[in-house]
């Protein structure tokens, strides 16, 4: 029988070197990965870490003086009017003009009927002729008597009454005269007539209505100068001086939109007016075409004066809470620092401070809630302009592996 040669056996050193390979390979695979992931987790960390320090964006005011406006409720009114009643009294026998019709001076509006002064200047014509027919006698009489004192006739006493009644005669008729003339005067005022020219805005009798004489009750007629009209505004103390005369304006009104009307300042009350803190001014603008109408109301647009160096931040900058009105500024750590403001005036997107602000301030745009002086934050990529906006932070970062 033949035998089959035996195959050689794997030395046992072998097996030993090959085990420790595949375990030093293992070792090598598993260390890998957990220094793989430390650094992924050191990563994610940091990320979190620096997303929990606020992204602000940051500008230095602007400090260029900005013209300003300031947008008023206004009332216009006519710039010369006259309330007309009557100064005889009587009925209305017609009247001559309508609302809205335009009138010269001395146009006649109405007639009146008075019969009652009709008759009272009848008498006083009566008692004037009286008097002087009285006054007459009475002169006769002491010239008669200038020629008998001489000759002793009269006494000295009768001469003296006859000169003392002249002069009450005489009395009598410049009394009775100045009746006369008043009566004349009133006769005058049966004709209501326009005192200037202008446009009649109200009319408020009618034939056969009766009239006293007197400013009692509503005016029979309202004439108004309407080619200029006077605008009232009533501006806030703060912005008064601000508003001068000569300042200009534009007025725009709900009847014609999109068209404005220039005005100027005219005349300011000089004065504040206890319960509503403002001064009333007064404005004048031309209507000559004749479309704006008195006591209509108007929305006054007042240029304000620029300064000629202003702090302005944006209205996002501005912080109100029980600490007053604040502004946040980033230091050159990069730490927050709140500053107490006043503000001078509001210009609408932007804000002019009058104390508590310097020009190189960096300031926070748009604070987020809860900011407090000493908190960190980071910039933004670059200082933006007044009203800019942070740059957009990168997600987290992603393990290896």
């Amino acid at each position: 029988m033949s035998l089959e040669p035996e195959k050689p056996a794997l030395s046992r050193g072998k097996l030993r070197f090959a085990g420790i390979v595949a375990v030093a390979v293992a070792t090598v695979v598993v260390v890998t990965g957990i220094i793989s992931r430390k650094e992924a987790d050191a990563r994610l960390n940091e990320w979190t870490e620096k997303q929990a320090v606020p992204v602000v964006a940051v500008a230095t005011p602007d400090t260029r003086g900005q013209h300003g406006a300031l947008v008023l409720p206004g009332r216009l009114e006519a710039y010369t009017q006259a309330q007309i009643f009557a100064r005889a009294s009587g009925y209305i026998k017609e009247w001559k003009a309508d609302i809205g019709t335009p009138v010269k001076a001395g146009q006649l509006l109405a007639v009146i009927d008075a019969p009652d002064l009709d008759q009272q200047y009848v008498q006083a014509q009566a008692d004037l002729a009286s008097a002087k027919a009285n006054a007459q006698l009475s002169k006769a009489t002491l010239e008669r008597g200038k020629s008998l004192i001489n000759s002793e006739w009269i006494s000295k006493q009768d001469f003296d009454q006859r000169q003392a009644d002249y002069g009450n005669k005489l009395g009598l008729v410049n009394s009775a005269q100045a009746n006369l003339d008043r009566l004349r005067v009133l006769e005058q005022y049966k004709n209501i007539t326009a005192p200037f020219d202008g446009l009649v805005t109200a009319r408020a009798t009618d034939v056969g209505s009766l009239i006293t004489a007197g400013g009692g009750g509503s005016p029979l007629f309202i004439v108004s100068e309407v080619n200029k009209l006077r605008v009232y505004v009533n501006v806030p103390q703060n912005y008064v001086p601000q508003v001068k005369i000569g300042t200009k304006a534009q007025l725009s009104a709900p009847e014609y939109p999109g068209k404005t009307f220039p005005a100027t300042v005219e005349a300011s009350a000089q004065a504040v007016d206890v319960a509503s803190g403002t001064t009333r001014m007064q404005l004048v603008v031309d209507n000559s075409s004749g479309k704006l109408m008195t006591g209509a109301y108007v929305n006054v647009r007042l240029t304000l004066v620029a300064p000629d160096v202003g702090v302005n931040v944006p209205a996002s900058a501005l912080i109100f809470d029980k600490d007053g009105l604040r502004v946040a500024t980033v230091d050159a750590n990069n730490r927050v620092v709140l500053k107490q403001v006043t503000i001078a005036r509001d210009l609408g997107k932007q804000i002019e401070i009058a104390s508590g602000l310097n020009a190189d301030d960096r300031v926070i745009t748009s604070p987020p809630d809860g900011i407090s002086s000493g908190d960190q934050v980071r910039i933004a990529s670059q200082i933006s302009p007044l009203g800019g906006a942070p740059t957009a932070s990168a997600g987290p970062p992603k393990p290896k592996g």
